[in-house]
């Protein structure tokens, strides 16, 4: 059951707020600032990676979050929530979401999702959670499976998908799965200009998750010295 926090996602921009161990702005200090400059600019939500970078960011700005842990298993591939050690480090800061790799890909100790997602809701039948999908069919099968939004967050990432890309030809995929799936649906994935994330509101999605563009600066710099170089 949604509450009043997760409702005030719908049809908004949710700003991913992330950087890894080996990015320059890796601080759950400049994470929070990065939570409060997206508010600031109008963001409903923020997603964010580790218990430490969400304790920050709440602390900061008083938005939903959708809470994920990037952590590598050595026997599996899905690296976002993997195991249920991950679920259970991030219900203790209490993410409004929490989001997990829902792709058709093995988890560590050769775990299959429905299997895990099983466990999961049998010990926290209360917490919402968000399947990070790669192609229609697994939006469809983490759907019947109960998840309580389908994201298109791993379009591209996984040998299944690796020729697909979120946004071609109008966002056929997610226009798919809108017209399949029973949960909401929430666009992330390539989604680089406001018009797409218009776009995909319009087409009928929850919310849309924009990161890259917003929060990494040096992939925003990159784009410069790319199209200079080219001319």
């Amino acid at each position: 059951m949604w509450n009043k926090r997760v409702s005030q996602l719908e049809g908004k921009l949710i700003v991913s707020c992330q950087a890894l161990p080996e990015e320059p702005l890796h601080s759950s200090f400049i994470m929070g600032r990065m939570a409060l400059a997206a508010k600031q600019g109008g963001a409903a939500g923020i997603r964010a990676n580790t218990t430490e970078d969400i304790r920050e960011i709440q602390s900061q700005v008083d938005l939903p979050v959708i809470g994920i842990i990037k952590r590598d298993y050595a026997d599996s591939p899905i690296y976002i929530t993997p195991t249920l050690k991950e679920v259970e480090e991030l219900v203790s800061v209490k993410p409004e979401i929490i989001a997990m790799d829902a792709t058709a890909r093995k988890r560590p100790g050769g775990q299959p999702l429905d299997e895990f997602f099983t466990e999961v809701k049998k010990a926290w039948p209360d917490q919402l959670f968000m399947a990070d999908c790669s192609t229609v069919e697994e939006a469809l099968f983490a759907d019947r499976l109960g998840f309580d939004f389908i994201g298109t967050t791993m379009v591209g990432y996984t040998p299944e998908s690796r020729n697909l890309r979120v946004e071609e030809d109008d966002f056929a995929l997610i226009r798919e799965i809108l017209e399949k799936a029973k949960h909401p649906v929430i666009a992330e994935g390539n989604i680089n200009t406001p018009k797409k994330a218009r776009r995909v509101l319009e087409l009928g999605c929850f919310a849309v998750v924009v990161g890259s563009i917003i929060t990494r600066p040096q992939v925003i710099t990159k784009t410069f010295p790319d199209e200079i170089a080219a001319r």
